[in-house]
């Protein structure tokens, strides 16, 4: 295998790498769960919002429930003190008119106690609304990450694989040839070497100058860099 060979070699390898590490950052499984993720992030604020609104509501739901309860008890023992009580009159009068401001009191509570259920009822079902929309994205999310990470451990080691490639037909080529490719490597990125394409460098896709091209076609021994991104020009 010749130099040229030798560069393409190695060029291959590296936009081989190059390809399989776009592939592992850009699974469309990604792209799914960051809209998943999107999503369970809108549910979640929608939820905070509707627990905010229900929280006011069902604390005084609970106030007026305990309070009626509370009425309702005292309302009952002043009932049975009523009945079993050998008072006089002016007590039993005393008892009968605390009894008749209870009752009162439980119906005003008891109403108040409705009006806030019938308001809540409906803030308790959006809440429950959300939550079961969330179940499926959450259970999506979950099923998404174990499956990318199954995709990028599979990826890894065919990275792991064409880097030792790579590694093997680097070691064939000339110490100056590939200090020089590594250069370019290291300076445009994905590879360090191109093809030139109808008078364009396929590497940064900038057409060469006449002269340059000319020059490019004029080389035996030796490769030129692309003017613009300094990538080795193979023939």
């Amino acid at each position: 295998m010749n130099e040229v060979e030798e560069l393409r070699a190695l060029m291959d390898a590296d936009r081989w790498i190059d390809r399989v590490s776009s592939q592992r950052s850009h699974l469309p499984e990604i792209a799914e769960l960051t809209a998943v993720e999107a999503e369970l992030r809108s549910l979640v604020k929608a939820l905070g919002q509707a627990q905010s609104a229900q929280e006011p509501v069902r604390t005084a739901y609970e106030e007026a429930r305990d309070e009626a309860a509370r009425l309702a008890t005292r309302a009952s023992d002043l009932e049975a003190k009523l009945n079993s009580s050998m008072a006089n009159a002016r007590d039993l009068s005393a008892i009968q008119q605390e009894l008749t401001h209870v009752l009162e009191l439980v119906a005003t509570v008891e109403d108040r106690e409705l009006n806030l259920l019938v308001e809540l009822e409906p803030l308790n079902q959006l809440i429950n609304d959300i939550k079961r929309q969330a179940q499926p994205a959450a259970a999506r999310r979950q099923e998404l990450q174990g499956l990318i990470g199954e995709l990028q451990a599979s990826l890894d080691e065919e990275i792991l694989a064409l880097r030792g490639d790579r590694a093997a037909r680097a070691q064939a080529l000339s110490p100056a040839l590939l200090a020089r490719y590594d250069h370019a490597l290291a300076r445009s990125g994905v590879s360090g070497a191109a093809h030139v394409d109808q008078g364009r460098c396929d590497g940064c896709r900038i057409a060469l100058a006449p002269l340059d091209v000319d020059r490019w076609k004029a080389l035996v021994d030796t490769f030129m860099d692309c003017p613009e991104c300094g990538r080795l020009l193979l023939p």
